[in-house]
């Protein structure tokens, strides 16, 4: 099939979260799978050098946005057998954020409706256009616009995926001025969200199947806790639901090759492990000990990763248990204030790194014990998934695609990938962690855990294959 996927970022270009690594993994396993994919971002100001400069000139177009007639430059760069094509305007794209400006409604409406364009442009006619989050969101609606006086677009499919409800990008009506489209997309059967437009709702609504990045999410999004106030367009246009799990890139999370690890190891040689947790011990400033729990938080700083659970109980935790923890990450001033604190009170024992570092992440998910991960809602989650794959144990709450990847471990029957508890409270995560440590000075259990955890395939064959499942529906 020929498949158009559209994307804010992708990784190795550009990113700002979990979408960009989505967006450059995926479109890679379906070329391997023998489809024709082409990826559009646009041309930022910030996508580094090494790749501008490798970029060939394909032509230009023009978008008309309300009274304006926008230039929209074509570039294009071959990625690992992939076509990536870049939407050029520098009154768009060459800033100083890639999100978070005051035209961003504007901006990523170009960009939408340019995606909609390039493919005669470019001269690709695909079977699929796959739009994502609310940044392309419009690209659905455009597909359906224009379809109304273009039978080019006629037996094109929309597919959409949500990576994060929370943000729906939501405008004044008057956007639809804008957007070039008529008033009648103004209701509540369309576009229209309370007096302002919804361009998530537009790519629910005018998708022919929208997807959400674990199954366990697209069942929570149904209702209200989960739903953002989407929960009743979801719920209207759940039969052309479906969840897909996210995957993880196996060349760059591979335990074997990695080369930010102190000492490469599988799960033959699982024993070398050890190494990386005594590395950790050493930058960070702990005690090197080997028979102690080690838990990591490799996490943004904010509430919805469950940081009022686990603030809630530090105190506890490590004045009655003899632990490490260790913290990567940034976010609210808050938590940073919160875990800087439990540093100075706890200094054998706890280390914060409030910053990112991606080579100590790389350590820090080869050489802890346990990840912490006690999310309030986790549409996916990448960092069990690499914690796994590097046999570090996951602690999770039951929501989203952590419900879906940890499996609870049974000390009856020695299944399990990980442990879970699924209120939202501080004392049944608490109890969580002491079970894990229980389980820590049980060699035999903590082997079975960690056997179970590494053999997980979690890459990106499974998902790519669902969606080419779903694409081929819509198709035949």
């Amino acid at each position: 099939m020929n498949i158009l996927y559209c994307t804010s970022e992708a990784v190795p270009f550009i990113k700002t979260g979990g979408l960009a690594d989505v967006a450059g993994s995926l479109p890679l396993e379906m070329k391997r799978q023998g489809h024709d994919i082409r990826v559009v971002l646009p041309l930022y100001g910030k996508i580094p050098l090494e790749y501008k400069s490798e970029m060939n000139y394909i032509g230009y177009f023009y978008v008309d946005l309300g009274n304006a007639h926008e230039y929209a430059g074509v570039m294009e760069l071959e990625h690992e057998g992939v076509k990536f094509y870049f939407i050029d305007n520098e009154r768009y794209f060459n800033r100083s954020k890639i999100y978070g400006e005051g035209d961003d409604g504007e901006r990523f409406l170009f960009f939408s409706k340019a995606c909609v364009q390039l493919p005669k442009v470019i001269g690709f006619k695909p079977n699929i256009i796959h739009s994502n989050d609310w940044h392309t969101a419009m690209v659905n609606v455009y597909i359906k616009d224009f379809a109304r006086g273009d039978s080019y677009y006629w037996d094109i499919k929309a597919v959409y995926t949500i990576h994060n409800l929370k943000y729906q990008g939501v405008f004044p009506a008057d956007i639809l001025r804008v957007a070039g489209l008529s008033p009648e997309y103004f209701n509540d059967e369309a576009l229209k969200f309370y007096d302002a437009v919804n361009f998530m709702k537009g790519g629910i609504v005018f998708s022919d199947y929208f997807t959400t990045v674990s199954k366990n999410y697209a069942n929570e999004i149904k209702y209200d806790y989960f739903g953002e106030g989407l929960d009743g367009v979801i719920r209207k246009h759940e039969y052309k639901l479906k969840g897909i799990v996210n995957g993880i890139d196996y060349d760059e999370w591979n335990p074997k090759k990695d080369k930010y690890l102190s000492k490469n190891y599988d799960l033959k040689t699982i024993d070398k492990k050890i190494e990386n947790k005594r590395e950790i011990q050493r930058i960070f400033g702990l005690e090197i000990r080997d028979d102690v729990p080690m838990f990591a938080m490799v996490s943004r700083l904010v509430e919805m990763k469950g940081l009022e659970l686990v603030c809630y109980i530090m105190d506890e935790l490590l004045y009655s248990e003899d632990i490490q923890v260790v913290i990567l990450g940034t976010g609210d001033e808050k938590y940073e204030n919160a875990f800087r604190y439990f540093e100075y009170r706890y200094p054998d024992k706890l280390r914060a790194r409030i910053y990112y570092n991606n080579e100590e992440a790389h350590l820090i998910y080869s050489g802890a014990d346990f990840l912490l991960m006690p999310s309030l809602a986790e549409p996916c989650g990448i960092s069990q998934l690499i914690a796994m794959r590097y046999g570090t144990i996951p602690i999770v709450r039951e929501t989203g695609g952590l419900k879906d990847t940890v499996k609870p471990y049974n000390e009856f029957t020695g299944e399990g990938t990980g442990f879970s508890f699924s209120n939202i409270n501080a004392h049944d995560l608490l109890y969580t962690i002491r079970q894990a440590i229980r389980f820590y000075y049980d060699e035999k259990s903590m082997k079975n855990i960690v056997t179970s955890a590494m053999n997980e395939e979690n890459n990106w064959e499974k998902s790519a294959k669902e969606y080419i499942e779903l694409y081929e529906e819509l198709v035949k």
